[in-house]
Formats: structure tokens, C-alpha cells, sequence
């Protein structure tokens, strides 16, 4: 049911060389951006007409309106299952308590006497979150947006997931108390490219957006990919993934349905494990097989996804040899199953979240750790970080000096405008303190007294 890579003996290569050992879904962006291209486009010449279009063509449905209805938000809350309701206030709670703890204050440098540099932390004035709505209902990725961008103080924040014919139109009852419950009702029925299309451009409902967040399947990630320099994204999310580091002392049990647990999400989803325990490798193999055959989605999802080139058992010689091999995976979910677990996940450097132990599977940290699941994909987590109130959040430096502060490092100024040959750069400096004639190298101003 899913391969295995044996890179056990020989020493492992390094940097590119060992990721392009390991397995790794197929998921071209860039052929996708020819086709999302005319979508954006007719979003952008014809607004709310062509979302209605698109909502008729991709999801079955013809729409009224784009816009979903404050009173549709209030009816999905008060028929929400009242269990639903609590584990969903729950994930909100636990979600704030860890993202307030992210907010960044305004702090001030004294760099000499009289100059300082301040930065201050401005949120974006407005963001468009986007939540997934296709194979699945994914009411968590609307907390996932929501409580970072509102932690971080984004006054203006709408959200958008796909109709649904199912619903008249709406998208799932579900999506819509979540949003309900966190005090968002600014939410439209668009998915995929238009969704973000829609934020990008405005429509005669939505006004534009300066920042879109939120994962989605290709045609997402393809869209966010054209809209590159006009709006601002958190990333270009592909088939999510998991990867497990485990050694002899793992449960093949907890193993294996951590591995299934990732792969019912789409068949291009990948599941990972690292082991020096051929014995772990042999017992995690045998027990997929009734795993798989007591859940749901099998054919459709969970099956293609482990035997997909995505998915593989990776054998290495020992635990420092797996670290290498995640580290050069960089998994969007890492666990770390293995002896002295802890110390293990510190030395790892390369993933979008940790998950120490065997109390701590990557389904907790989809709904209730208090973390953030929207995480980079594809190798990412070798560069990028996943959702945080940092995210939208930018930071702007003030800069204050007096004159006699300015005084003081003129000639260092003009020295190094002059070796980048911008004479203009030196004479802002010089035009301060009596022009370029009164000036000459190596002569340093004059402070007051």
C-alpha cells in the first residue's frame, strides 16, 4: 500500500541532491496559472456576473447573490449541533490564547544620543480569508484565518468559501456558524480562483482586498500566484502532508493512523515515515491495512494518497541520519516519535509545525492545540513560517534624528553615497550644513553646543 525508500549504508548527499530522494506530489502551479488566468480576468472586467457564472459552471449552482445574507449566518449558528458549537468555541478559545501571545508591540532605539529608530506594527487595513470547501468542510480553517487576523487588530476581514448546491447556494452551514461565532459577517459564496480573483479586484459587492490568506487546492494556489505584486498572500499552499521520525519505541498503531489521518484529505496528500526500525517500518506496513479498510474515503482519497509517489516509508541508518532527511523534507506536519522526543524536535530546523510524542498527533493541531494548521507545503518550510498575527502585521521604521545627530555621521553618509556613485544621496547630506563648497572629504560637521 505505500512504497518505501532505503537510504540506509551510504553516506546521504546533500542540499538538493537528498530532496530530490524523497517523495514529493506533483503539483504544477505554473501550468495551472494559463487557466486560472481568463477566470481572473472575467472577474476583473465583469465583477459579480462572472462570480455567478463561475458558481453555475464549477459548483452546480445559479447564485442571487454573492454576498451571503446576515440572516443565513444567524440561521447556521442557531441550528449548529450544540457539540459542534462547543468544540468549535473551544478551538476559538484555545486559538486566541496563543495568538494574542504573537502580538508585537512598538519599540524605540536609542541608536546615539539624539537619533533613534522606532518601529511600530500596523495591520493591514483590510484582508479577504479564504476557506476551502470542496472534498470537505473545513470550519477550522476559518478559525485558523479569523483569530490571527483579528489578534493582529485587520479592522476590515471577509471571507470567502464555494457555494453550494446542496445549500441553495450558500456555502456549508458550517463555514457560516463559524463565522457567525467569531463575529465575522462579511461572507461570500466564491471559490477557488474567483474567490481570490474577487478579493483582488473588488466587485460591485466586495470591495478589494490588499491581502489574501487561507489554503485551497491548485487553482487557489495558481491564483494567488497571478496575483503576485498586487495583493499580498501568506502562500502558495499545495496537498498538505505529513512526516513521522520515529524509532523502535513508536506505536505502530498511532503511526500508521497518523499517516491515514493526513491522506484522507485529498489523493494527492502525502504521508511520510522516517525510521531507523526496519521492525517499525514492517509492523506501521501491517497495520494500514485494517486501518484503512474501518475508515472512510478510502478509494476516493486515502488509498491513491498512500500509494501515490508522494507517500513512502523511508528506512536511514539511525536517527541522526532521519533528522537530515526531514530537515531536507521540511514537512508541513513533523512528528517526532522516538525516544527522549523533546530533544529530538529541538534539533529539527525545517517545519511548518512540531508534534512531540504520542500525545501529541497532527490531528490535535488541526482543531485544538491552540496552533496554527495553516502551514507551508511543498519543501516551503525550509524558508516560510505558517499563519501568525505576524502575518498581517507590517512593520514600519520612524526615523528621528536631530541635527546634531545627523551631524555627527554626515561624512560617513556622503563617504558611502559617493563609493555607490549617487553624488545626489551626498548632497541631500551637504545641502543640511552649508552646501557642497564648504565641504570637503574627511571633514565632519560641527555639532552645537
Amino acid at each position: 500500500m505505500i512504497s518505501r525508500i532505503d537510504l540506509r549504508g551510504d553516506a546521504l548527499p546533500e542540499g538538493p541532491a537528498l530532496r530530490d530522494l524523497l517523495p514529493r506530489a506533483d503539483f504544477d502551479v505554473q501550468a495551472a496559472l494559463e487557466k486560472v488566468r481568463p477566470i481572473c480576468e472575467a472577474v476583473h472586467h465583469r465583477g459579480d456576473a462572472a462570480l455567478i457564472d463561475f458558481a453555475e459552471k464549477f459548483d452546480g449552482v445559479r447564485l442571487e447573490s454573492v454576498r451571503v445574507p446576515a440572516a443565513a449566518l444567524d440561521k447556521a449558528l442557531e441550528e449548529l449541533d450544540p457539540a459542534v458549537r462547543a468544540a468549535l468555541e473551544e478551538s476559538i478559545r484555545r486559538a486566541r490564547l496563543v495568538h494574542r501571545e504573537q502580538r508585537r508591540t512598538t519599540h524605540t532605539t536609542e541608536v546615539v544620543p539624539g537619533g533613534s529608530v522606532t518601529e511600530k506594527w500596523v495591520p493591514v487595513d483590510r484582508v479577504g480569508l479564504y476557506a476551502p470547501g470542496g472534498r470537505s468542510v473545513y470550519p477550522s480553517s476559518v478559525i485558523m484565518n479569523v483569530v490571527p487576523a483579528q489578534e493582529a487588530g485587520v479592522e476590515s476581514i471577509a471571507l470567502a468559501s464555494p457555494a453550494q448546491a446542496e445549500f441553495g447556494g450558500l456555502p456549508h452551514p458550517t463555514i457560516l456558524a463559524a463565522c457567525a461565532l467569531l463575529g465575522i459577517d462579511e461572507v461570500y459564496a466564491a471559490g477557488g480562483a474567483t474567490a481570490v480573483a474577487m478579493f483582488a479586484y473588488g466587485t460591485e459587492s466586495c470591495p478589494p482586498a490588499p491581502m489574501v490568506t487561507g489554503p485551497g487546492n491548485i487553482w487557489v494556489a495558481a491564483a494567488k500566484r497571478y496575483f503576485t505584486g498586487k495583493i499580498g498572500i501568506d502562500a502558495e499552499a499545495g496537498p498538505t502532508e505529513i512526516a513521522v521520525l520515529a524509532d523502535s519505541s513508536a506505536d505502530p498503531v498511532h503511526v500508521a493512523s497518523d499517516l491515514i489521518s493526513q491522506a484522507e484529505h485529498d489523493p494527492l496528500a502525502a504521508a511520510v515515515l522516517v525510521t531507523d526500525s526496519v521492525e517499525l517500518a514492517d509492523a506501521v506496513e501491517k497495520e494500514l491495512e485494517p486501518q484503512v479498510a474501518a475508515t472512510k474515503h478510502i478509494e476516493d482519497r486515502i488509498v491513491p494518497a498512500l500509494k501515490g509517489r508522494q507517500s513512502a516509508i523511508v528506512l536511514v541508518d539511525g536517527i541522526d541520519e532521519g533528522l537530515r532527511v526531514v530537515d531536507a523534507y521540511g514537512a508541513e506536519h513533523l512528528e517526532i516519535q522516538t525516544a527522549d522526543a523533546a530533544a529530538v524536535a529541538d534539533r529539527v530546523r525545517n517545519a511548518g509545525a512540531i508534534f512531540i510524542g504520542p500525545w501529541a498527533p497532527v490531528s490535535l493541531g488541526d482543531y485544538c492545540a491552540g496552533s496554527n494548521h495553516v502551514l507551508p507545503t511543498g519543501g516551503c518550510a525550509c524558508h516560510s513560517s505558517g499563519l501568525s498575527v505576524q502575518s498581517f502585521l507590517r512593520g514600519i521604521h520612524i526615523v528621528d534624528y536631530t541635527k546634531d545627530a545627523l551631524a555627527d555621521v554626515a561624512h560617513h553618509v556622503v563617504t558611502l553615497a559617493e563609493a555607490e556613485d549617487l553624488p545626489a544621496h551626498g548632497a541631500a547630506i551637504k545641502a543640511r550644513f552649508g552646501g557642497a563648497e564648504q565641504w570637503t572629504r574627511g571633514w565632519k560637521v560641527p555639532t552645537s553646543k
